[in-house]
């Protein structure tokens, strides 16, 4: 009878140690899943969830990563475009003065003046021929750590991977939009200083002056509608994100309100536990847990 009812007691002992343990371990989850808000805070809690997460987290970070390529090109490209804006207006300008040293009225010494005036504003389309974004010379081909001279450009493609497979071309090569504007302007200055010249050899500059207007103009349409492809994508990128965000929260993240009631019931039994196991071991037994 004694070898029996210690027997007993021992299993009763061991039993609610465990019970107590198990209790304390559901409730340490409940209680970091509070903290993290996440289901899961190593693999081992759920491997299906981890698996699952780490290929939602890849493919969110891939979007992130094309938003942030998108963000890059929108630079590139905004900044070609502003470029090639001021070129038109520089060349607009060296065709009124043009215009005004061919009109028969001008004597040698306005003429003069115009050369020079010429001669800055081709000054100002090699600044502009040297435009940067983020250090990088966007009219220098692949060599974008390196100025272009006029008339002496690196030619390559710069391009981004705005999404999978996807790659868009943002950079204009400097040697195609300014390929013959800086021979045409020199040619217009020696003709300007030129005492012999007449109005007629000047006026002929005017038809390959707006050859070179219209030879930026439709260079920067190419450059629009690469702004509007990179505006649609970064509207397709935008909802690709929120799609992955809310997939891996979903798979992830935990219900706030039930993770504090499954806490809450979880107290409760142990404390209800832990009065039972009071109650139903021995005196002596429980002062030597204690």
């Amino acid at each position: 009878m004694v070898n029996d009812m210690r027997v007993t007691q021992s299993m009763l002992s061991n039993n609610m140690l465990r019970n107590l343990s198990n209790n304390y371990n559901k409730m340490g989850k409940l209680q970091d899943q509070l903290t993290t808000q996440k289901r899961i805070t190593r693999p081992s809690d759920d491997p299906v969830v981890a698996m699952l997460g780490l290929g939602y987290r890849d493919s969110l970070n891939k979007v992130q990563q094309y938003s942030r390529n998108i963000s890059e090109a929108t630079n590139w490209l905004d900044s070609t475009d502003d470029a090639i804006s001021q070129g038109v207006k520089v060349l607009q300008r060296i065709r009124e003065l043009t215009v005004q040293a061919s009109n028969g009225t001008y004597e040698e010494a306005q003429r003069g003046a115009i050369a020079v005036e010429v001669d800055q504003l081709k000054e100002q389309l090699e600044t502009i021929a040297q435009t940067q974004v983020g250090g990088k010379y966007i009219f220098n081909g692949e060599n974008t750590n390196k100025a272009p001279t006029a008339g002496d450009f690196s030619d390559g493609d710069i391009e981004l991977e705005i999404f999978d497979g996807i790659k868009l071309n943002v950079n204009t090569k400097g040697s195609e939009l300014f390929k013959s504007v800086f021979n045409t302007l020199d040619s217009l200055k020696s003709k300007l200083e030129d005492k012999t010249a007449s109005d007629t050899d000047i006026s002929g500059f005017l038809d390959t002056l707006d050859s070179e207007i219209d030879h930026f103009l439709k260079i920067q349409a190419d450059v629009g509608a690469k702004q509007n492809r990179v505006d649609m994508m970064k509207d397709r990128l935008s909802s690709q994100e929120t799609i992955a965000t809310e997939i891996m929260s979903k798979n992830e993240d935990v219900e706030i309100e039930k993770v504090i009631t499954e806490l809450i019931t979880q107290e409760s039994v142990q404390r209800a536990a832990l009065s039972v196991g009071a109650r139903i071991i021995q005196p002596s037994l429980v002062d030597f847990l204690r």
